[in-house]
């Protein structure tokens, strides 16, 4: 926790000196709301302490401004966008300031979002950055040309760092500053074609990804309460929006997150069942037809993860942490057919052997992979993440053990010439990392009887006990750090799955192995026209995925009809039929009973703490209207625990006072009862 200073390092500032305009670029948005959070956060703050009342009061003005008057849907995308780039610079400031600018980002996005109506909030969220050109020209290209411009988009790094002589205009104490030479589009065309959520993954926002009316947005999609394409033909667009079952095509139900994971688990089951037939049979001379199928289900996987590379991009599609394991099943794949091909070319049963050796492996990643369902649990969900995180560790640190163990062979095996080989020596040590220390004592006296036993134990000591306990030590402190924000760990996992599923710019999508026939088809493309190769992958996908669409019915159908018949209502229904106007949004803040002065007096709006605007908005907006806010939060329960702190000191201090007040009471009353006493003989004759 920072410790505060005593003074505030900065001000507040104005945010109507902004005058943001809905006509401004994205770089432009981006820039100006720079300038606000660098005036504002000028000392290390947490997440949690931005949401109490003193840090509050800072980010209040900028939230009411946004809700009453901003009407851009990129804002949310604006906000994220620069709280990756603070958080690119935080090396480059005050520790933690630039870090607390990125807080303050997704602390202001959050507030905004739960001031908005779940219509805008879909608009919002999901709104696709694109460059200097509006956002429907973008939809209105073709498949192929969006992609060329996200493809050609990916070659930019995560997070521009710039040097020395080039300091970005975002997010720095000179920021005000006209003489950088920063390019604006040389650090934002990495954000372009991707919507705000996509964004908010891409710079590990997790605070804000974690948030209930984030999650709500999340989930609508998950289920395909929210989908982005809703019309499977020619001119069909991508745009965000609820499902309405009636005018819906149902082929569009394909791209649904929670259908296209069940159909995964389907397709490795296959796989897996396919990668045993095809080593038990192990044919040697010959080629049979489950090792055929095999070919086609690797190539169909390989594609599938090629097409979600090209759809996602490079940055993003790392952040699944599945990606790793999808390559490693490719290229073994991939290096058993080249095996299998050479071996029954060259007629050489050992190269034959040794390919399904290498196919042997795969049942390495198949398994994992089959299980991945387990990572939309919350418990295997946060597990995941420890694992990855420990790994990189282990890595790490795995350099100072390659050093020592280096320096050590090198001794052991010049001291053990004509005794012991390099290949032996190498294995001895690496038996005695492992914990075999007996095994290093025995041999000493073999390398050298003068300095063997005496370098041996300076070994062990190093390997058993220092580096060992150094291993453990780091790895426990890794799976801590983890497990203190599971929650956000696992939401983030689980909403870069979603996303990556549900975003594609593609209109038709094939699951594999089917996803190979269009592949066939593709040199037609060369003849026909743009129109008719689209027309064609429509019907091709109509044809070929018809049975995937019949079992979606049933199970919506089935799923309704129970529904119906049950008391309990869907989890989602206010976003499948929205009650507020689309044009309306609600408060950003509740009210609270401990602090109604006003924090935000420009627009005659009384916050709370954590803030509420328990009034209606200023006429003058004239489309913003509130809506009560009934859901409990983190704000809440944040608030519950200072109350309960407290009120634990006040009664500690009333039981005081009682205490206080009990012992003068009696050392008033005592000397009385002593002087009337020793009165009393005195007065008798």
């Amino acid at each position: 926790m920072f410790s505060r200073p005593t003074t505030p390092a900065c001000h507040v500032m104005d945010p109507e000196l902004l005058a943001l305009d809905e006509s401004m670029s994205f770089a432009e948005l981006v820039r100006k709301l720079s300038f606000l959070f660098v005036e504002t956060i000028g000392e290390p703050q947490t997440f949690d302490e931005l949401r109490t009342s003193n840090a509050a009061k800072k980010l209040t003005p900028l939230i009411t401004y946004l809700i009453d008057h901003t009407h851009g849907e990129s804002i949310v995308a604006a906000l994220l966008a620069l709280k990756g780039h603070f958080e690119s610079l935080e090396f480059e400031d005050e520790d933690g300031v630039n870090e607390s600018r990125g807080y303050a980002c997704e602390f202001v996005a959050w507030k905004f979002v739960t001031g908005l109506s779940e219509h805008d909030a879909i608009d919002h969220l999901c709104y696709e950055v694109s460059p200097e050109s509006s956002t429907s020209d973008f939809y209105e290209a073709s498949p192929s040309a969006q992609r060329g411009l996200r493809l050609g988009l990916e070659n930019q790094p995560l997070l521009s760092r710039t040097s020395s002589h080039s300091r970005s205009q975002y997010g720095t104490n000179n920021v005000l500053g006209e003489s950088s030479s920063f390019k604006d589009e040389d650090f934002l065309s990495q954000f372009y074609t991707l919507n705000a959520l996509e964004v908010a993954a891409l710079v590990g926002a997790k605070k804000f990804l974690k948030q209930r009316a984030v999650q709500k947005i999340i989930t609508g999609i998950w289920k395909g309460d929210i989908v982005f394409w809703e019309k499977l033909s020619l001119h069909a667009t991508k745009k965000a929006k609820t499902y309405n079952k009636r005018t819906a095509d149902l082929f569009c139900r394909l791209r649904v997150p929670r259908y296209l994971k069940a159909f995964e688990v389907l397709f490795f089951a296959s796989f897996l069942a396919l990668y045993y037939t095809v080593l038990a049979q192990k044919a040697v001379d010959h080629v049979t037809v489950a090792e055929i199928f095999l070919y086609i289900w690797i190539a169909g996987f390989a594609y599938d993860e090629f097409g979600e590379l090209q759809d996602a991009g490079f940055s993003f599609y790392l952040q699944d942490i599945w990606a790793a394991i999808d390559v490693l099943i490719v290229v073994d794949g991939f290096i058993f057919l080249v095996l299998r091909i050479v071996g029954l070319r060259m007629n050489s049963p050992e190269i034959i052997d040794t390919a399904f050796d290498v196919l042997a492996l795969e049942a390495l990643f198949l398994f994992p992979r089959i299980c991945s369902l387990l990572s939309l649990h919350p418990y295997f969900g946060t597990l995941i993440p420890c694992l990855k995180e420990m790994t990189k560790d282990f890595v790490k640190f795995l350099s100072v053990v390659i050093i020592l163990y280096l320096g050590f062979l090198t001794a052991f095996t010049m001291l053990a010439r004509g005794v012991f080989t390099t290949k032996e020596m190498s294995w001895i040590l690496i038996k005695v990392f492992f914990g075999s220390s007996y095994l290093g004592f025995d041999v000493a006296p073999q390398i050298s009887k003068q300095l063997g036993p005496a370098i041996m134990l300076i070994f062990v000591i190093l390997t058993n006990i220092l580096l060992i306990t150094s291993l453990i030590s780091l790895l426990s402190n890794s799976l801590t750090k983890i497990m203190t924000h599971a929650r956000e760990e696992f939401l983030f996992g689980y909403s870069v799955y979603v996303l990556e599923a549900s975003t594609s710019n593609r209109l038709t999508y094939y699951l594999p192995p089917v996803n190979l026939i269009p592949l066939i088809f593709r040199p037609l493309r060369l003849l026909a026209s743009a129109e008719q190769s689209r027309s064609a992958r429509i019907v091709l996908l109509r044809l070929t995925h018809f049975p995937h669409v019949a079992a979606i019915w049933v199970f919506e159908n089935g799923y309704d009809y129970l529904q119906s018949r049950s008391a309990g209502s869907s989890s989602w229904r206010s976003l499948g039929a929205p009650t507020a106007s689309p044009n309306l949004k609600r408060g950003v803040l509740r009210p609270s009973p401990i602090s109604p002065r006003p924090l935000a007096t420009s627009s005659s709006l009384y916050a709370s703490i954590d803030g509420s605007l328990p009034g209606p908005f200023p006429a003058a907006t004239g489309q913003r209207a509130p809506a009560p806010a009934k859901e409990e939060d983190d704000d809440t329960r944040l608030l519950v625990l200072e109350l309960g702190k407290q009120v634990e000191q006040l009664t500690a201090m009333v039981a005081q006072v009682q205490s206080d007040l009990q012992v003068k009471r009696t050392d008033v009353g005592q000397p009385k009862q002593q002087r009337s006493a020793s009165s009393g003989p005195a007065d008798e004759p």
